[in-house]
């Protein structure tokens, strides 16, 4: 049985404009980093209203109450505010805490950016750029920040842990993205150059990490890598007798199989997505815990035949989160993503997926 039953509190301290359109408005934005550039001063004011009313205390209460017991957190680069333009948050995290602690949520902190993209992706803050890997100051500065986070909260009671970073993407996942015309960068001098990270890179890095971070926190505390879309990587690179407390992450969307397989067949790709998952939560589990850090209910239109009605469709989405979850329990944790939509498809939103009965009104059968 999983131990964390979580879910992600995504584009409250991270921006995504296809989870918010209306924070993007008057901009010609696809992200976090051209927002700021184009807001100028009106970029403080906006953030602060976003973040002041997106989530609040009462969120907490009401996750609390559903029997969740964990939060993945994404934070910025940025958190300190030591990067101009961009506008720090670290007093929200301060709040997430003591929320957290009030309600008896734990918080695993989870870097979601970093300076000059690790991923080119919108949830990078910067499409197209992936070049944070390329300067060894943009890597020396991830790892400060990693640990000021680690000296800020040591001993918190509501602290579960930390991540690095969150999804470094391969070099040959990068250029296909490239080709395919995805996360177009806003700025093409500044993408030109940019490439996937390397393993060796991103293996150095983690190791670099652990370190930092046991020095602050010891043993006690799990540290969180993602497996950077390279599940099987990782097999032996971390030896438990070296590596205490050191927890893979992986994210499992059956919404991009969906894409990669080609299929309209709904119970096709759930039943193909859902095998490769256990087979791969229990290869790994045998060399790391292991943790789904994100995942979803959302499905892309061609999943569905077009004979469907919203009554088959209800249908299904119950059946595919009874068997994801199923799955997902086999793992030592698992992150909904994400916690809310200001629109949107209700795939991704728990509150409305809990709403239409898609998940259980309590993951934790205690508190029903």
């Amino acid at each position: 049985m999983a131990e964390l039953r979580g879910i992600n509190l995504g584009n409250w301290l991270v921006l995504e404009k296809w989870m918010h359109e209306e924070l993007f408005r008057d901009t010609t934005a696809e992200d976090e980093t051209e927002l700021c550039n184009q807001l100028g001063e009106a970029r403080f004011q906006r953030f602060k209203e976003h973040r002041d009313s997106y989530i609040t205390r009462a969120d907490f209460e009401y996750l609390a109450s559903r029997g969740f017991n964990a939060l993945r957190i994404p934070v910025p680069h940025f958190i300190f505010d030591d990067c101009p333009p961009f506008v720090g948050c670290a007093e929200y995290l301060d709040k997430a805490f003591e929320w957290a602690k009030e309600t008896g949520l734990l918080i695993l902190i989870d870097l979601h950016t970093v300076r000059d993209g690790q991923n080119g992706f919108d949830n990078g803050g910067i499409c197209g750029v992936c070049k944070w890997h390329l300067k060894e100051e943009n890597l020396l500065h991830t790892r400060r920040v990693l640990r000021r986070l680690a000296q800020r909260y040591k001993g918190h009671p509501a602290l579960y842990g930390l991540q690095f970073v969150n999804e470094p993407t391969r070099p040959d996942m990068f250029a296909d993205m490239v080709k395919a015309g995805r996360y177009p960068p806003h700025d093409t001098e500044r993408a030109k150059g940019s490439c996937g990270v390397p393993d060796d890179v991103l293996i150095r890095f983690y190791k670099d990490c652990y370190r930092d971070l046991r020095a602050v926190l010891g043993e006690d505390v799990p540290l969180v890598f993602h497996d950077g879309f390279r599940l099987r990587l990782w097999k032996e690179v971390f030896p438990p007798e070296e590596y205490k407390n050191l927890i893979l992450d992986t994210h499992m969307y059956v919404v991009f199989n969906t894409f990669e397989k080609g299929t309209d067949a709904f119970e096709t790709v759930l039943d193909t997505s859902l095998k490769e998952f256990q087979q791969s939560i229990r290869e790994m589990r045998k060399y790391y815990p292991v943790i789904i850090g994100e995942w979803s209910f959302a499905y892309p239109e061609s999943a569905f035949g077009d004979g469907e009605t919203p009554l088959m469709r209800d249908a299904a989405m119950r059946a595919s989160a009874a068997c994801q979850l199923r799955v997902f329990e086999q793992a030592d944790g698992w992150f909904f993503w994400s916690y809310k939509l200001i629109g949107g498809p209700p795939g991704w939103d728990i509150r409305k997926a809990i709403e239409a009965g898609w998940m259980p009104r309590s993951v934790n059968p205690q508190t029903e």
